[in-house]
């Protein structure tokens, strides 16, 4: 067999690769005050050539200090390197009030009056400029497993889920301009038989191919519900710890791609293929060689797409910076977040960047109850979106 027709049989769709962000005045530009007394210290920074102390006057501007009444009392200057590699400036500029000059402490009662006057706007058009994503998000089915309602009832439940998430689509198009549809499958799909050493075994009703058949149908039955509806619709899926094809010895792995979550996708991609034009508007996407993330752009927003098992609980924003610090890494540039694992929704925000942990789709773990009480509160979550903005955060039950 040759190179050329093994590469071939052996392709798969992989996301799409991100080049490391342009600089972003937004971002990369410092502009900061601080204030004790009758002295202030700004703090700007930006490309070469800025005018550094109008900036630093337009700060004061800013937080309703008159620049003519602060005089420059020290003044101090430093070169920096930006993202792309361009010399950047950071100055310093410490403030004393002229003399003659006081700040007046302003009235609280006068700034409440500002509630007093306002009157809230009044919606007289739908929103339709630019277009959204609308995405919809599910994950840890774990098809097989005996728990909660079994696979039975996962399965309908999932497909129920999907059904009102199609049907929510037309009540957000009253809102936002949507014409992209992302379906986003995080992992976990199949209970698989690698759990805990294979303990789980005995607790899996279903065989492992019966498993990954029961996802593929149904990554197959989403496609078809949303397909017909928008203009372009894209399809994640990455790796679960449970989906993992090999786990030698019980603790390691062969690739981190080498996954049963993922392979129902491509197996879907490739009947994609040969279905025609009535689905050539699909794009689907898995992680690349030995990788567990994809990157899609969605209306301007960098959606990266993970199963949440790389991070320990609670500390996914300092996984998420530790990845963005290479900045080859395409979450250097992104927007947005989405993790499972954890099995119940959680919506955190740093700035301009929003992480979205969604809840599972099996209605509990028995092994959890056990140790907490907690039963499960299963579904997916739907989202729109458009550059870096996420105004809509549902959860579908």
């Amino acid at each position: 067999m040759s190179d050329t027709l093994l590469d071939e049989l052996l392709s798969k769709p992989v996301g799409p690769s991100f080049p490391a962000r342009q600089v972003d005045p937004d971002r990369d530009y410092t502009r900061q005050i601080e204030v004790t007394g009758d002295t202030a210290e700004v703090t700007v920074r930006g490309p070469q050539g800025i005018d550094s102390e109008s900036t630093a006057a337009d700060v004061l501007r800013a937080h309703q200090l008159d620049p003519a009444e602060w005089e420059v009392t020290a003044f101090r200057s430093s070169e920096w390197t930006m993202p792309g590699g361009e010399t950047g400036v950071s100055a310093r500029f410490n403030f004393g009030q002229r003399k003659g000059m006081s700040a007046e402490r302003p009235s609280v009662d006068e700034l409440l009056t500002v509630f007093d006057r306002h009157t809230p706007p009044v919606r007289t058009a739908l929103d339709t400029e630019g277009e959204w994503t609308y995405i919809v998000a599910l994950g840890d089915t774990q098809f097989g497993k005996i728990d909660g309602d079994g696979p039975e009832g996962t399965l309908r439940r999932a497909m129920e889920c999907i059904d009102k998430a199609a049907d929510l689509l037309s009540d957000y198009r009253k809102r936002f301009k949507i014409e992209h549809a992302h379906l986003a499958w995080l992992g976990d799909h199949v209970e698989g038989f690698v759990s805990q050493g294979g303990a789980n075994t005995w607790r899996t009703q279903l065989t492992l191919t019966e498993q990954i058949r029961l996802t593929r149908r149904l990554m197959s039955y989403a496609i078809i519900r949303f397909a017909p509806l928008v203009a372009r619709l894209t399809v994640v899926a990455v790796p679960g710890n449970h989906g993992e094809a090999v786990r030698p010895g019980g603790k390691g792995v062969t690739r981190y791609d080498d996954s049963h979550d993922t392979d129902a996708l491509i197996s879907v991609s490739e009947a994609l293929a040969l279905a025609g034009e009535e689905f050539a508007h699909v794009e689907v996407y898995v992680p690349d060689t030995d990788e567990l993330t994809v990157t899609v752009e969605c209306s301007g927003t960098i959606v990266v797409h993970a199963h949440g098992h790389q991070w320990r609980p609670g500390k996914h924003f300092e996984w998420w910076r530790g990845q963005a610090f290479d900045k080859t890494s395409a979450l250097h540039t992104a927007d947005l977040l989405l993790a499972a694992h954890l099995h119940h929704e959680f919506v955190d925000t740093d700035g301009p960047r929003t992480f979205i942990q969604i809840p599972a789709m099996e209605s509990e773990s028995t092994w959890w109850r056990h140790r907490t009480g907690t039963r499960g509160a299963p579904g997916l979550m739907v989202m729109v979106t458009k550059a870096g903005q996420v105004p809509v955060k549902e959860v579908v039950r």
